[in-house]
C-alpha cells in the first residue's frame, strides 16, 4: 500500500471522493425519505395520513410496532400532529425520528 503523501489526484478525481460527514449523509436520506412519500395526496411539504402510513410501514417497521395497523398509525400520527391540521410537516415528522432514535440507543429521555 502507497503511503497517502504518495498518492495524489486531480481536482476532477478528487470530486468523485467527495464524501459528506455520516450524520449529514443521513440527515440527507431522512429529508429524500420523507419528500419521497410526501405529495402523493396533495401538499409535496406533508404527510397526509396515507402517505405517513406508507413510510412507516415500508421504511420503519422494524421499529414502529404495528406498523399495519390503521388504529395505531392513527394514534401515532395524531401524537405527532401538533398543529391538528390532519398531515405532518417535516419538523412534526422528525419528533418521531428522535423519539425512534431514543429508544433505539437506549437513551432514557
Amino acid at each position: 500500500m502507497l503511503p497517502l503523501t504518495a498518492f495524489s489526484l486531480s481536482e476532477k478525481q478528487v470530486h468523485l471522493f467527495d464524501f459528506h460527514p455520516i450524520m449529514e449523509s443521513a440527515i440527507g436520506v431522512l429529508v429524500s425519505q420523507f419528500k419521497a412519500y410526501a405529495g402523493k395526496d396533495g401538499s409535496s411539504d406533508t404527510l397526509s395520513r396515507d402517505e405517513f402510513q406508507k413510510l412507516v410501514k415500508s421504511e420503519l417497521s422494524n421499529f414502529v410496532k404495528n406498523a399495519s395497523d390503521p388504529a395505531a398509525i392513527d394514534q401515532l400520527m395524531s401524537s405527532l400532529d401538533m398543529d391538528n391540521d390532519g398531515e405532518l410537516c417535516f419538523l412534526e415528522f422528525w419528533q418521531l425520528i428522535g423519539r425512534l432514535a431514543n429508544k433505539h440507543g437506549g437513551f432514557s429521555q
